[in-house]
This record gives structure tokens, C-alpha cells and sequence, in this order.
């Protein structure tokens, strides 16, 4: 299973913890803060069984506003807790009745302004990393699954964000820096010292940045303004063909986030399902989409959705968790619509710890977004858009493995053959001069 959660932080601008929850890398557990009244705790979510179900984890007082969570592989949670000028992680574990805690350290920003924040759990589950961002430089911690507490990483000259885990061993990490007034995806090596290579430079003077990836297919989800304005676009690891910013994904009413990609699409990355969620005038919900069509399936989203998380699996189901006063812990699961019929999309049966039955309702195109292409795939390279390279016909469902791909279709290639040293191939110090998908141009 993929699962990805947005760029973390555990409160809004006013202090007031977020609803969401976070999943693990294999979709086993999610975390989150849930409330009490007006006192907030964390709480364990248990998603691979028959039926998810929670577990509430309560301190011996109240969280405070700014404390995040994160769920690791073995059921245990991570919690950030902020005070006297210092970052404290400990892991909470069901004890019976009450709640156990295993302090594990803490890390002081001694630099005035600084920000550290957990980011979204790394593959395996075994440990967890946080990014602490100063005015000039950022850190990388490791502040779960050390041997000694805590421990300083990489210093990253510049000011980072996101946070993308790029392989399934947790060696190789994407993050945005700013530098220079410009925003590009760098890559940074864990495993050797913080090392740092360029990712996306897809023109000089744009801002790029790295929002999704999956390892099996390659397949990158990039945010960038080279085409003039700022587009969702995609692209492969490993491929020579520039980055593709489909019409589909315009929204101009609409603020558009991709959350999940559908793992296990080996050398298919036209073939991975997306998950985007879908904030506009009327509220959110939920968009499915893949690279080889020339649409986005629109679906209601569960009431209650705990909104930007979910997972996809091997088949190609999204599940979503949601939490309602009648069903505190469900997850509804919906999958992407085939043929013509299904364009609108069509809601899959919402399971909740209570074993709901109610069928979710289909959702509608027409919420404040746009259900299909007006024009072709936009390639950019370099920020100019390709006007040659036209995008698949409308109603194309991919490659048939028999077909040559058509116009403008990108061919897939493993992410075996990117430069990743954690792989096995090239150098890591050569990825800035590899062409990534045409994302990096020399």
C-alpha cells in the first residue's frame, strides 16, 4: 500500500491541532489527535484487520496545541510535544486502561525562528524523521529508531519544505529548498552524510516542487509554475521525456492535492490511480485520476473524512478514514470508475468499526471542478510548452501491451535505471546531470 500525508504540521495558523490523521508507509496504523471535550489526546488507528478499529492513548494531562503524532510500524505512536524552548519525542503504547510512554530525547533549536516539524512516515515503519528549518540552513533528524535518542543527520545549506521518501529503504529522501529566490527538488542522501543532489530544475528561473512519489512505477506528482502559472504536472524517474502538466488537472476554482499513489504498477507508471483532494467554493472531495486519461473522476468524499489521508492498494482500492459521531472509526473505499458510465464516479461501501453497511453516495463532476480534458496533455520543457506533442484521445484507458503508445505518451521506465545509488546504479553525486524524465535539463 502507498499513503502519503500533506506536508506536516500539527496545528493551524490559531493554535487548534488539525483533524487529520497520519498513515504508515505499509498501511497498517494511523495516528492522529482526536478531541475530548475540549482537551485534545492521541489516539491509534488499527487498519489491516477484518474491521479498523482505535485505541485512545491519553497522557496524564491534556496535549497542548502543536503536539503531532505519528503511527510506526510495530503499533507504537510517535508524539512531538513542544516545551520550554524544546522538541520532546516519546512513543505511547496501550498499556491496559492507561497509556505507556518510552521517552526517547529531545532537540533543541537554539537558532531563534526555527521550525521542526515530523516528516511523513518513512518505509518500514522502524523509525521516523523530522526536518528542522532555520533561516539559513535546514536539519534532518532522526528522532525514532536510533540507538542513542535523537540524532543530527545532515545540515542542508538553505531552507527546505515537504519531504518525499523516493525508494522503499529509507536512504533517499526528497525535499523543496529555497535558495536564490527559487524553489527545486533536491535529493539528499541519508546514508552518506546528508549528501545533496538536484532533482527538478525544469527552468531556471520556476519553481519546482516534488509533492508524491512511487517508488515501484517511478511515477512523480510536481507542482511548478514553468508553464507560465502553477500546474500539477507529472513525470517518471528515470525517463528522458519532459514533464507532462495534463488539462485535467487545471482547476482554476479549486485548490488541487495529491495524497495517494497506487503502488505496485512495476514499469506502469501511466497506469497508477491518484488520489487528489479537492478543495473549492462548495468544500472538499475527492478526485481519481491516472496519467493515461484524459479525465478527473469526481466522488463525494465519506462524511467525516479525515481530509488529504488515505492509502491505495496493490488492486487499486483508495481507502479513506473517516470519523462520524455514530462510526468514530471507519474507512470507506472507493475505486476508480471504468468506461463511460462510471465517469462521475462511484462510491464503494464505507466500513466503519461498527461494520456499517450504508453504500457511500456517487459523487458529482460538477462541484466547483472540471470532470475532463478541454485540450491536449501539456509537455513543458525548459517552461515552453510543446504544442506538437499532442495527449491521448478522450476515453483512453492506457497502453494494451500490444499498441505502440501513441503521440505524446510517455514510455515507462523503471525506476531501476535512475541514478540512485541506493539502487545500485549511478553515482549519487551524477544525478543532477541524469535526465530525469526531462526534469532536469543541463
Amino acid at each position: 500500500m502507498t499513503a502519503c500525508a500533506i506536508e506536516p504540521t500539527a496545528a493551524d495558523e490559531d493554535g487548534t491541532p488539525q483533524a487529520g490523521c497520519t498513515i504508515t508507509a505499509d498501511g497498517g496504523y494511523a495516528a492522529r489527535l482526536t478531541r475530548d471535550g475540549d482537551s485534545w489526546f492521541p489516539e491509534r488507528w488499527t487498519l489491516d484487520g477484518p474491521e479498523p478499529y482505535a485505541v485512545p492513548l491519553p497522557g496524564n494531562q491534556p496535549e497542548e496545541p502543536g503536539t503531532e503524532v505519528q503511527p510506526m510500524a510495530d503499533g507504537r505512536v510517535l508524539i512531538r510535544r513542544f516545551t520550554d524552548g524544546r522538541h520532546n519525542f516519546s512513543l505511547l503504547y496501550p498499556t491496559g486502561p492507561g497509556t505507556g510512554e518510552l521517552p526517547l530525547g529531545a532537540v533543541e533549536c537554539p537558532e531563534e525562528g526555527t521550525r521542526l516539524w515530523l516528516l511523513p512516515p518513512a518505509p518500514g515503519g522502524e523509525k521516523a524523521y523530522a526536518l528542522a528549518v532555520g533561516r539559513h540552513s535546514t536539519a534532518v533528524w532522526l528522532v525514532a529508531g536510533g540507538a542513542f535518542g535523537p540524532e543530527h543527520l545532515a545540515e542542508i545549506p538553505g531552507r527546505c519544505s515537504g519531504g518525499v521518501w523516493l525508494d522503499r529503504t529509507g536512504r533517499m529522501l526528497a525535499l523543496d529548498r529555497e535558495v536564490g529566490g527559487c524553489v527545486k527538488a533536491i535529493v539528499v542522501d541519508l546514508e552518506r552524510g546528508g549528501e545533496v543532489s538536484p532533482l527538478l530544475q525544469i527552468a531556471a528561473g520556476s519553481d519546482d516542487r516534488l509533492l508524491l512519489a512511487d517508488p515501484d512505477s517511478g511515477l512523480l506528482l510536481i507542482r511548478s509554475d514553468a508553464p507560465g502559472e502553477e500546474r500539477l504536472g507529472w513525470g517518471v524517474l528515470g525517463s528522458t521525456l519532459p514533464v507532462r502538466f495534463p488539462e485535467s488537472l487545471r482547476m482554476p476554482e479549486c485548490v488541487v492535492t495529491p495524497f495517494a499513489i497506487q503502488p505496485g504498477q512495476v514499469l506502469m507508471p501511466e497506469s497508477c490511480a491518484v488520489a487528489l483532494r479537492i478543495d473549492g467554493p462548495v468544500g472538499s472531495w475527492v478526485g481519481l485520476w491516472r496519467p493515461a486519461e484524459r479525465r478527473v473522476h469526481h466522488l463525494a468524499a465519506p462524511m467525516g473524512w479525515l481530509a488529504g489521508a488515505g492509502l491505495w492498494t496493490r488492486e487499486g482500492v483508495l481507502r479513506l478514514p473517516y470519523a462520524t459521531d455514530e462510526v468514530p472509526c471507519g474507512v470507506a473505499e472507493l475505486t476508480v470508475p471504468t468506461g463511460e458510465a462510471g465517469e462521475a464516479g462511484e462510491a464503494g461501501n464505507p466500513r466503519g468499526a461498527e461494520g456499517s453497511g450504508e453504500t457511500g453516495s456517487s459523487g458529482d463532476a460538477g462541484r466547483g471542478g472540471r470532470s475532463g480534458d478541454t485540450g491536449p496533455e501539456d509537455p513543458v520543457r525548459d517552461g515552453t510548452v510543446d504544442e506538437s506533442a499532442p495527449g491521448r484521445p478522450p476515453g483512453s484507458d492506457g497502453p494494451s501491451g500490444t499498441d505502440p503508445p501513441g503521440p505524446g505518451v510517455t514510455r515507462p521506465v523503471p525506476l531501476g535505471k535512475a541514478p540512485l545509488e541506493a539502487l545500485g546504479k549511478t553515482p549519487v553525486k551524477d544525478l543532477g546531470k541524469a535526465p530525469l524524465g526531462g526534469l532536469v535539463t543541463n
